[in-house]
C-alpha cells in the first residue's frame, strides 16, 4: 500500500500530480521538496512541504515523482534511489545522457520502479493508432510524417513564457527537450532509430536562449529484408495553430493520428475520402491518471514499467545526435 510521495518540484506539474495521486491513491501523504517554504497548502493536496532532501528523506517517501527542471532531475534522483524509492521521473529523463546509465543500473540493483514520464502513450487514441498499425491496417509501413507545435506565450496563460523551464537552456528547454513526447512515442510505435538528420534552430524573436525550431528526419532500425521505415518529425515554438499529428503511410493506404481531436482515420487504398475510426476528446487529466495508475500497480507487483529509464536514455540519445546532426550538417548514427 503506497502511503507516503514526495513531489520533488512544485511547478504547474508537480501541483498536478499531487492533485493526481490522491484520486488514484485515496488518503496518501504527500510532502513536497522544493526551493522555499509556503505557497502550498493541503487544498492543493500537499501536506508537508520541506526544503532540502534530508527533510524530504526523513519523511520516508517510498514513490516520488521528479518534476523540477530537466538540469536537476538526476541530482535528485539518485539521491531518493539511494534510499530506496521508487520514481516516476518527468519528462525528459534529464537534459543529457550523463548520470542516466548510473542511475539504471542503481534502480536495477535496488529492484525500484524507475519510469520515465512520457504520458502521451496513455492516450486512447494514440493506443488505437499504434496497435492498428501492428495489425497492419493499412499493411507495411513506408514512411511517417509527426508534427507538433504551439507558440509557447500561449503555453501557459497568465505566465510570462520568458520565466518558464521551457525558455531556458539552463533549466533543460528547448523544442527537442520539451516536445519530445514525440521522439518518445515514435520509438515507441515504429522501433529503434538507427540514425538521425537534423536542422535545430531559433527561427523566431520570441526571448528565450533556446532553439524554437527542428526538423528531424528519423532512419528507424531495419526489420528483416525489407527497406527500413523513413520518419520526419517536425517540432516548434512558433506556431499559432496549436498541431500534434502523425501520419503513417504504408502499401495499402494511410492511417492518421491527431491528438488535437482525439482522432484516428484512415485511408484506404482506392477510397475517395478519409473515414473516422475514433473521435475521442482527450480529458486534460485522463493520461496522467492512467500514468499514475501504472506506475501504483508496477509498484505493487514488482513489474516493468511500460515506458522505463531506458526509453528516457534512448530518447536522449537521440536528442544528442539531432543536436550533433545540425552542427555539423551530416546524418548521425545513434
Amino acid at each position: 500500500m503506497l502511503e507516503r510521495v514526495l513531489i520533488v518540484g512544485l511547478g504547474s506539474i508537480g501541483r498536478r500530480h499531487a492533485t493526481l495521486v490522491r484520486e488514484v491513491v485515496p488518503g496518501v501523504q504527500i510532502a513536497a521538496l522544493r526551493r522555499q517554504l509556503g505557497g502550498a497548502s493541503v487544498e492543493e493536496g500537499i501536506d508537508r512541504t520541506v526544503t532540502t532532501m534530508s527533510e524530504a528523506l526523513a519523511f520516508r517517501p517510498q514513490a516520488a515523482v521528479v518534476a523540477n527542471p530537466a538540469t536537476f532531475h538526476i541530482d535528485a534522483a539518485l539521491q531518493l534511489a539511494q534510499a530506496g524509492v521508487h520514481l516516476l521521473i518527468e519528462k525528459p529523463l534529464s537534459s543529457g545522457i550523463d548520470r542516466v546509465s548510473e542511475l539504471i543500473e542503481l534502480c536495477r540493483e535496488r529492484r525500484l520502479v524507475l519510469m520515465t514520464g512520457y504520458n502521451l502513450r496513455f492516450l486512447p487514441s494514440l493506443r488505437l493508432f499504434r496497435q492498428l498499425l501492428r495489425e497492419q491496417r493499412i499493411g507495411r509501413v513506408l514512411s511517417v510524417r509527426a508534427e507538433a507545435g504551439q507558440h509557447l506565450p500561449s503555453w501557459r496563460p497568465g505566465a510570462d513564457y520568458r520565466q518558464g523551464v521551457s525558455a531556458s537552456a539552463a533549466l533543460g528547454g528547448g523544442v527537442l527537450l520539451e516536445l519530445s513526447h514525440e521522439i518518445d512515442y515514435l520509438r515507441w510505435i515504429f522501433g529503434d532509430v538507427a540514425w538521425v538528420g537534423a536542422s535545430v534552430s531559433k527561427q523566431s524573436s520570441l526571448e528565450i536562449d533556446v532553439e524554437d525550431t527542428a526538423h528531424l528526419t528519423l532512419g528507424f532500425a531495419r526489420q528483416g529484408e525489407q527497406p527500413a521505415v523513413i520518419g520526419a518529425l517536425n517540432i516548434d515554438f512558433i506556431r499559432h495553430d496549436s498541431v500534434r499529428n502523425c501520419t503513417a503511410i504504408g502499401e495499402n493506404g494511410s492511417l492518421r493520428w491527431d491528438a488535437m481531436s482525439g482522432s484516428v482515420e484512415v485511408f484506404d487504398r482506392g477510397a475517395t475520402a478519409w473515414h473516422t475510426l475514433l473521435k475521442q476528446k482527450h480529458d486534460r487529466n485522463e493520461s496522467y491518471l492512467a500514468e499514475w495508475s501504472h506506475f501504483v500497480q508496477c509498484i505493487a507487483t514488482g513489474s516493468q514499467p511500460e515506458i522505463s529509464g531506458e526509453d528516457g536514455l534512448a530518447v536522449l540519445e537521440i536528442i544528442e545526435a539531432a543536436r550533433r546532426s545540425s552542427a555539423q550538417r551530416a546524418i548521425e548514427s545513434i
